[in-house]
Protein backbone atom coordinates (compact mmCIF):
# COMPACT_ATOMS: atom_id res chain seq x y z
CA UNK A 1 0.00 0.00 0.00
CA UNK A 2 1.67 3.61 -1.20
CA UNK A 3 2.35 5.87 1.57
CA UNK A 4 1.75 10.44 1.02
CA UNK A 5 5.60 10.16 1.00
CA UNK A 6 5.80 13.28 -1.16
CA UNK A 7 2.46 14.67 -1.39
CA UNK A 8 -0.64 13.55 0.39
CA UNK A 9 -2.71 10.56 -1.79
CA UNK A 10 -6.45 10.80 -2.74
CA UNK A 11 -8.98 8.14 -2.45
CA UNK A 12 -12.19 7.35 -1.43
CA UNK A 13 -14.15 4.57 0.05
CA UNK A 14 -15.50 2.71 -3.42
CA UNK A 15 -18.60 2.83 -4.06
CA UNK A 16 -19.61 5.27 -7.18
CA UNK A 17 -22.84 6.35 -8.52
CA UNK A 18 -23.85 3.38 -11.24
CA UNK A 19 -24.62 4.88 -15.14
CA UNK A 20 -27.89 5.04 -16.46
CA UNK A 21 -27.24 2.31 -19.22
CA UNK A 22 -26.15 0.09 -16.04
CA UNK A 23 -28.80 0.43 -14.06
CA UNK A 24 -30.84 -0.69 -16.05
CA UNK A 25 -29.68 -3.95 -16.92
CA UNK A 26 -29.38 -4.36 -12.97
CA UNK A 27 -33.08 -3.31 -12.44
CA UNK A 28 -33.84 -6.11 -14.70
CA UNK A 29 -31.30 -8.76 -13.19
CA UNK A 30 -33.08 -7.90 -9.85
CA UNK A 31 -36.50 -7.92 -11.00
CA UNK A 32 -35.67 -11.34 -12.46
CA UNK A 33 -36.58 -10.47 -15.88
CA UNK A 34 -35.10 -11.31 -19.18
CA UNK A 35 -31.94 -9.10 -20.88
CA UNK A 36 -29.34 -9.98 -23.23
CA UNK A 37 -26.47 -11.18 -21.13
CA UNK A 38 -23.44 -10.55 -23.37
CA UNK A 39 -25.13 -7.34 -23.76
CA UNK A 40 -25.25 -6.92 -20.28
CA UNK A 41 -21.22 -7.98 -19.58
CA UNK A 42 -20.19 -5.39 -22.35
CA UNK A 43 -21.95 -2.39 -20.62
CA UNK A 44 -20.83 -3.42 -17.06
CA UNK A 45 -16.51 -3.79 -18.49
CA UNK A 46 -17.04 -0.46 -20.48
CA UNK A 47 -19.01 1.48 -17.55
CA UNK A 48 -15.65 0.25 -14.89
CA UNK A 49 -13.29 1.37 -17.93
CA UNK A 50 -15.09 4.46 -18.16
CA UNK A 51 -15.21 5.33 -14.12
CA UNK A 52 -11.18 4.60 -13.43
CA UNK A 53 -10.74 7.12 -16.31
CA UNK A 54 -13.12 9.92 -14.27
CA UNK A 55 -11.50 9.32 -11.39
CA UNK A 56 -8.14 9.70 -12.68
CA UNK A 57 -8.96 12.99 -14.37
CA UNK A 58 -10.82 14.49 -10.77
CA UNK A 59 -7.12 13.96 -9.11
CA UNK A 60 -8.20 10.99 -7.28
CA UNK A 61 -4.93 8.36 -6.67
CA UNK A 62 -5.87 5.41 -5.19
CA UNK A 63 -8.94 4.17 -7.35
CA UNK A 64 -12.03 1.73 -7.36
CA UNK A 65 -14.14 -0.20 -9.75
CA UNK A 66 -17.37 1.59 -8.47
CA UNK A 67 -18.77 -1.79 -6.98
CA UNK A 68 -20.11 -1.51 -10.33
CA UNK A 69 -20.37 -5.28 -10.31
CA UNK A 70 -22.27 -6.27 -7.05
CA UNK A 71 -26.20 -5.89 -8.66
CA UNK A 72 -27.46 -5.60 -4.89
CA UNK A 73 -25.95 -3.32 -2.24
CA UNK A 74 -22.54 -3.12 -0.05
CA UNK A 75 -23.46 -5.77 1.91
CA UNK A 76 -26.11 -7.59 0.38
CA UNK A 77 -24.15 -8.25 -2.75
CA UNK A 78 -22.95 -11.52 -0.64
CA UNK A 79 -25.93 -13.34 -1.21
CA UNK A 80 -25.39 -13.76 -5.12
CA UNK A 81 -21.46 -15.19 -4.04
CA UNK A 82 -22.19 -17.44 -0.84
CA UNK A 83 -24.31 -20.99 -0.22
CA UNK A 84 -26.74 -21.48 2.16
CA UNK A 85 -28.92 -18.42 2.48
CA UNK A 86 -32.67 -18.26 0.72
CA UNK A 87 -35.06 -14.84 0.93
CA UNK A 88 -38.18 -14.50 1.91
CA UNK A 89 -40.31 -11.28 1.65
CA UNK A 90 -40.34 -9.29 4.68
CA UNK A 91 -43.50 -9.03 6.49
CA UNK A 92 -45.06 -5.63 7.19
CA UNK A 93 -43.82 -3.34 9.92
CA UNK A 94 -41.33 -6.01 10.53
CA UNK A 95 -38.57 -4.47 8.52
CA UNK A 96 -35.02 -4.97 10.36
CA UNK A 97 -33.53 -2.05 8.86
CA UNK A 98 -36.62 0.09 10.18
CA UNK A 99 -35.11 0.50 13.75
CA UNK A 100 -32.94 1.75 16.40
CA UNK A 101 -32.42 3.95 19.35
CA UNK A 102 -32.19 7.45 16.20
CA UNK A 103 -35.71 6.26 14.95
CA UNK A 104 -37.55 6.17 18.01
CA UNK A 105 -35.83 9.37 19.11
CA UNK A 106 -36.99 10.83 16.16
CA UNK A 107 -40.10 8.82 15.08
CA UNK A 108 -41.95 11.60 13.28
CA UNK A 109 -38.95 12.71 11.06
CA UNK A 110 -38.08 8.94 10.23
CA UNK A 111 -41.75 8.65 9.34
CA UNK A 112 -41.67 11.05 6.55
CA UNK A 113 -38.37 9.89 5.58
CA UNK A 114 -39.71 6.74 4.75
CA UNK A 115 -42.76 8.22 3.20
CA UNK A 116 -40.55 9.80 0.60
CA UNK A 117 -38.34 6.77 -0.05
CA UNK A 118 -38.75 3.06 -0.48
CA UNK A 119 -37.34 0.47 2.00
CA UNK A 120 -34.09 -0.66 0.00
CA UNK A 121 -34.68 -3.78 1.47
CA UNK A 122 -37.61 -5.79 0.97
CA UNK A 123 -36.42 -9.05 1.53
CA UNK A 124 -34.74 -10.79 4.68
CA UNK A 125 -32.08 -13.44 3.73
CA UNK A 126 -32.10 -16.78 6.13
CA UNK A 127 -29.34 -19.04 6.57
CA UNK A 128 -30.79 -22.63 5.73
CA UNK A 129 -27.75 -24.63 5.16
CA UNK A 130 -23.76 -24.49 5.07
CA UNK A 131 -22.49 -21.47 3.99
CA UNK A 132 -19.46 -21.62 1.20
CA UNK A 133 -18.13 -18.91 -0.90
CA UNK A 134 -19.39 -19.62 -4.80
CA UNK A 135 -18.87 -16.27 -6.15
CA UNK A 136 -15.16 -16.99 -7.68
CA UNK A 137 -16.26 -16.47 -11.29
CA UNK A 138 -18.12 -13.10 -11.00
CA UNK A 139 -15.48 -11.68 -8.94
CA UNK A 140 -12.92 -12.70 -11.32
CA UNK A 141 -14.88 -11.41 -13.56
CA UNK A 142 -14.76 -7.71 -12.01
CA UNK A 143 -11.19 -8.80 -10.97
CA UNK A 144 -10.72 -8.76 -14.74
CA UNK A 145 -13.26 -5.52 -16.07
CA UNK A 146 -10.62 -3.32 -13.16
CA UNK A 147 -7.24 -4.93 -14.42
CA UNK A 148 -8.06 -4.03 -18.20
CA UNK A 149 -9.55 -0.10 -17.13
CA UNK A 150 -6.54 0.29 -14.93
CA UNK A 151 -3.89 -0.46 -17.95
CA UNK A 152 -5.02 3.25 -19.56
CA UNK A 153 -5.35 5.25 -16.12
CA UNK A 154 -2.70 7.13 -14.74
CA UNK A 155 -3.45 6.58 -11.28
CA UNK A 156 -1.00 4.55 -8.28
CA UNK A 157 -3.15 2.19 -6.73
CA UNK A 158 -6.46 0.40 -7.39
CA UNK A 159 -8.68 -1.15 -4.14
CA UNK A 160 -11.59 -3.32 -4.55
CA UNK A 161 -14.33 -2.82 -1.67
CA UNK A 162 -16.17 -5.95 0.14
CA UNK A 163 -17.84 -6.80 3.09
CA UNK A 164 -16.04 -7.55 6.73
CA UNK A 165 -17.65 -10.59 7.86
CA UNK A 166 -19.99 -8.77 10.68
CA UNK A 167 -21.35 -6.69 7.75
CA UNK A 168 -21.91 -9.56 5.25
CA UNK A 169 -26.01 -9.61 5.10
CA UNK A 170 -27.01 -7.59 8.04
CA UNK A 171 -29.85 -8.76 10.28
CA UNK A 172 -29.63 -11.96 8.65
CA UNK A 173 -31.46 -14.89 9.76
CA UNK A 174 -29.83 -18.18 11.09
CA UNK A 175 -31.86 -21.37 11.25
CA UNK A 176 -28.93 -23.62 10.51
CA UNK A 177 -25.94 -23.34 12.59
CA UNK A 178 -26.46 -24.21 16.39
CA UNK A 179 -26.19 -20.32 17.15
CA UNK A 180 -25.55 -17.14 15.35
CA UNK A 181 -21.81 -17.08 16.18
CA UNK A 182 -21.30 -20.31 14.24
CA UNK A 183 -23.25 -19.27 11.11
CA UNK A 184 -20.65 -15.63 11.49
CA UNK A 185 -17.88 -17.62 11.80
CA UNK A 186 -18.99 -19.60 8.55
CA UNK A 187 -19.51 -16.73 6.91
CA UNK A 188 -15.87 -14.95 7.96
CA UNK A 189 -14.50 -18.33 7.00
CA UNK A 190 -16.27 -18.06 3.55
CA UNK A 191 -15.20 -14.76 2.78
CA UNK A 192 -11.52 -15.07 3.22
CA UNK A 193 -11.68 -16.92 -0.47
CA UNK A 194 -13.24 -13.23 -1.69
CA UNK A 195 -10.24 -11.08 0.49
CA UNK A 196 -7.59 -13.34 -0.85
CA UNK A 197 -8.68 -13.77 -4.50
CA UNK A 198 -8.72 -9.47 -4.26
CA UNK A 199 -5.13 -9.22 -2.68
CA UNK A 200 -3.70 -11.89 -5.27
CA UNK A 201 -5.02 -10.27 -7.68
CA UNK A 202 -2.56 -7.53 -7.00
CA UNK A 203 -5.25 -4.80 -5.45
CA UNK A 204 -5.50 -3.38 -2.06
CA UNK A 205 -8.44 -4.97 0.03
CA UNK A 206 -10.62 -3.14 1.47
CA UNK A 207 -13.05 -4.34 4.45
CA UNK A 208 -16.35 -2.16 4.36
CA UNK A 209 -17.59 -2.51 8.12
CA UNK A 210 -20.43 -0.16 8.75
CA UNK A 211 -22.29 -2.45 10.99
CA UNK A 212 -20.03 -2.67 13.60
CA UNK A 213 -20.42 1.28 14.32
CA UNK A 214 -24.19 0.67 13.55
CA UNK A 215 -25.08 -1.76 15.88
CA UNK A 216 -24.82 0.57 19.13
CA UNK A 217 -27.66 2.30 18.22
CA UNK A 218 -29.33 -0.95 17.30
CA UNK A 219 -28.21 -2.43 20.27
CA UNK A 220 -27.92 -0.19 23.37
CA UNK A 221 -30.46 -0.16 24.26
CA UNK A 222 -31.90 -2.60 25.31
CA UNK A 223 -28.39 -3.59 26.05
CA UNK A 224 -25.46 -2.48 27.75
CA UNK A 225 -22.20 -0.32 26.45
CA UNK A 226 -20.25 -3.05 27.82
CA UNK A 227 -22.48 -5.72 25.75
CA UNK A 228 -21.69 -3.95 22.51
CA UNK A 229 -18.13 -3.63 23.36
CA UNK A 230 -18.06 -7.44 23.66
CA UNK A 231 -20.06 -7.95 20.59
CA UNK A 232 -17.23 -5.35 18.59
CA UNK A 233 -14.28 -7.37 20.37
CA UNK A 234 -15.72 -10.75 18.91
CA UNK A 235 -16.33 -8.59 15.26
CA UNK A 236 -12.69 -8.18 15.48
CA UNK A 237 -11.42 -11.08 16.25
CA UNK A 238 -13.30 -12.57 13.12
CA UNK A 239 -12.18 -10.14 10.90
CA UNK A 240 -8.38 -11.13 11.30
CA UNK A 241 -8.89 -14.67 11.85
CA UNK A 242 -10.07 -14.03 7.80
CA UNK A 243 -7.30 -12.29 7.34
CA UNK A 244 -4.50 -14.79 8.39
CA UNK A 245 -1.73 -15.08 5.99
CA UNK A 246 -2.86 -12.04 3.90
CA UNK A 247 -0.22 -9.04 4.53
CA UNK A 248 -1.37 -6.25 6.70
CA UNK A 249 -0.26 -3.50 4.05
CA UNK A 250 -2.53 -5.08 1.54
CA UNK A 251 -6.07 -3.76 3.47
CA UNK A 252 -7.65 -1.47 4.96
CA UNK A 253 -10.49 -1.22 7.21
CA UNK A 254 -13.24 1.18 6.59
CA UNK A 255 -15.64 2.13 9.97
CA UNK A 256 -18.54 4.46 9.23
CA UNK A 257 -22.04 5.12 11.43
CA UNK A 258 -24.14 4.39 8.14
CA UNK A 259 -25.33 6.23 5.37
CA UNK A 260 -28.85 6.94 5.85
CA UNK A 261 -30.10 10.80 6.23
CA UNK A 262 -30.55 10.81 9.77
CA UNK A 263 -29.88 12.96 13.26
CA UNK A 264 -27.49 10.32 14.18
CA UNK A 265 -27.49 11.66 17.53
CA UNK A 266 -27.11 7.94 18.65
CA UNK A 267 -24.14 7.18 17.01
CA UNK A 268 -21.05 5.50 19.03
CA UNK A 269 -18.61 7.81 19.42
CA UNK A 270 -15.13 7.42 18.06
CA UNK A 271 -12.66 7.51 21.17
CA UNK A 272 -15.37 4.74 22.71
CA UNK A 273 -14.46 2.63 19.76
CA UNK A 274 -11.02 3.84 18.87
CA UNK A 275 -8.92 1.08 20.56
CA UNK A 276 -10.86 -1.87 19.65
CA UNK A 277 -10.52 -0.44 15.55
CA UNK A 278 -6.57 -0.60 15.54
CA UNK A 279 -6.61 -3.83 16.81
CA UNK A 280 -7.98 -5.22 13.46
CA UNK A 281 -4.46 -5.78 11.76
CA UNK A 282 -4.62 -4.18 8.29
CA UNK A 283 -2.23 -1.14 6.92
CA UNK A 284 -4.82 2.01 7.09
CA UNK A 285 -8.00 2.68 8.79
CA UNK A 286 -10.43 4.85 6.56
CA UNK A 287 -13.08 6.26 9.23
CA UNK A 288 -15.57 8.86 8.58
CA UNK A 289 -14.86 12.41 9.84
CA UNK A 290 -16.69 14.69 7.53
CA UNK A 291 -19.64 15.34 8.49
CA UNK A 292 -21.11 17.39 11.56
CA UNK A 293 -22.12 14.74 13.74
CA UNK A 294 -17.91 13.27 13.58
CA UNK A 295 -15.91 16.05 12.31
CA UNK A 296 -14.61 17.10 15.81
CA UNK A 297 -13.43 13.91 16.59
CA UNK A 298 -10.16 14.35 14.31
CA UNK A 299 -8.65 15.04 17.97
CA UNK A 300 -9.09 11.71 19.51
CA UNK A 301 -5.89 11.12 17.59
CA UNK A 302 -3.95 13.20 20.09
CA UNK A 303 -4.59 10.35 22.26
CA UNK A 304 -4.96 7.32 19.87
CA UNK A 305 -1.60 6.70 18.58
CA UNK A 306 -1.98 4.80 15.52
CA UNK A 307 0.16 1.50 15.59
CA UNK A 308 3.51 1.31 14.11
CA UNK A 309 3.26 1.22 10.11
CA UNK A 310 -0.27 2.08 9.92
CA UNK A 311 -1.91 4.69 8.03
CA UNK A 312 -5.00 6.67 7.91
CA UNK A 313 -8.09 7.79 5.79
CA UNK A 314 -9.84 10.37 7.13
CA UNK A 315 -13.19 11.43 5.51
CA UNK A 316 -12.61 14.65 4.50
CA UNK A 317 -15.36 15.11 1.95
CA UNK A 318 -19.06 13.64 3.12
CA UNK A 319 -21.16 11.59 0.77
CA UNK A 320 -24.33 12.96 1.92
CA UNK A 321 -24.45 16.65 1.23
CA UNK A 322 -25.17 18.06 -1.87
CA UNK A 323 -22.41 21.28 -1.22
CA UNK A 324 -19.45 20.81 -2.59
CA UNK A 325 -16.56 21.18 0.39
CA UNK A 326 -14.04 24.48 -0.39
CA UNK A 327 -10.45 22.77 -1.06
CA UNK A 328 -9.36 25.41 1.57
CA UNK A 329 -11.58 23.32 3.85
CA UNK A 330 -10.28 20.37 2.33
CA UNK A 331 -6.47 21.28 2.97
CA UNK A 332 -7.65 22.13 6.44
CA UNK A 333 -8.99 18.91 7.37
CA UNK A 334 -5.82 16.83 6.21
CA UNK A 335 -3.52 19.41 7.33
CA UNK A 336 -4.84 19.13 11.23
CA UNK A 337 -4.42 15.27 11.49
CA UNK A 338 -1.35 14.87 9.36
CA UNK A 339 0.73 17.19 12.28
CA UNK A 340 -0.71 14.86 14.16
CA UNK A 341 0.16 11.47 12.75
CA UNK A 342 2.36 12.28 10.40
CA UNK A 343 1.99 13.20 7.09
CA UNK A 344 2.95 10.29 5.48
CA UNK A 345 0.45 8.35 7.41
CA UNK A 346 -2.42 10.46 5.93
CA UNK A 347 -3.98 9.78 2.66
CA UNK A 348 -7.20 11.57 2.08
CA UNK A 349 -10.64 10.17 1.48
CA UNK A 350 -14.59 10.53 1.83
CA UNK A 351 -17.00 9.33 4.80
CA UNK A 352 -18.46 6.85 2.60
CA UNK A 353 -19.49 5.78 -0.62
CA UNK A 354 -21.61 7.70 -2.91
CA UNK A 355 -24.17 4.93 -3.64
CA UNK A 356 -25.09 2.60 -1.18
CA UNK A 357 -26.61 0.30 -4.02
CA UNK A 358 -26.98 0.36 -7.74
CA UNK A 359 -29.84 2.76 -7.53
CA UNK A 360 -29.68 4.71 -3.97
CA UNK A 361 -27.46 7.73 -3.97
CA UNK A 362 -27.27 10.82 -1.71
CA UNK A 363 -26.12 13.43 -4.33
CA UNK A 364 -26.13 13.95 -7.89
CA UNK A 365 -23.57 12.25 -10.15
CA UNK A 366 -22.66 16.10 -11.50
CA UNK A 367 -21.72 16.24 -7.74
CA UNK A 368 -19.80 13.65 -6.58
CA UNK A 369 -17.27 14.19 -9.55
CA UNK A 370 -17.34 18.24 -8.05
CA UNK A 371 -16.58 16.93 -4.93
CA UNK A 372 -13.72 14.27 -5.93
CA UNK A 373 -11.86 17.40 -7.73
CA UNK A 374 -12.15 19.13 -4.41
CA UNK A 375 -10.96 16.40 -2.13
CA UNK A 376 -8.10 16.02 -4.91
CA UNK A 377 -7.26 20.19 -5.05
CA UNK A 378 -7.60 20.25 -1.38
CA UNK A 379 -4.73 17.77 -0.78
CA UNK A 380 -2.81 19.55 -3.28
CA UNK A 381 -3.12 22.58 -1.21
CA UNK A 382 -2.34 20.38 2.00
CA UNK A 383 0.79 19.00 0.24
CA UNK A 384 2.07 22.76 -0.18
CA UNK A 385 1.37 23.21 3.38
CA UNK A 386 2.96 19.82 4.61
CA UNK A 387 6.19 19.64 2.23
CA UNK A 388 6.35 23.67 1.40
Amino acid sequence: MKRSTSRILTTHVGSLIRPDALQDFLRAKQAGKGFDDSAYQKCLTDSVAAVVRRQAEAGIDVVSDGEFGKSISWSQYVLERLSGFERRPIKSGANPFARGADRTRFAEFYAELDAKEAPATVSESICVGPITYTGQAELQRDIDNFKAALKTAKVEEGFLPVAAPGSVIPDRKNEYYKSDEECLQAIAEAMRTEYRMIVDAGFILQLDDARTAVTFDRMVPPGTFQDYRRWTAMQVELINHALEGIPEDRVRYHVCWGSWPGPHTTDVPLKDIVDLVMKVRVGAYVIEGANPRHEHEWKVWAEAKLPAGRMLVPGVISHATNIVEHPELVAERIVRLAKLIGRENVIAGTDCGFAQGPFYRRVHPSIMWAKLEALAAGARLASKDLWG
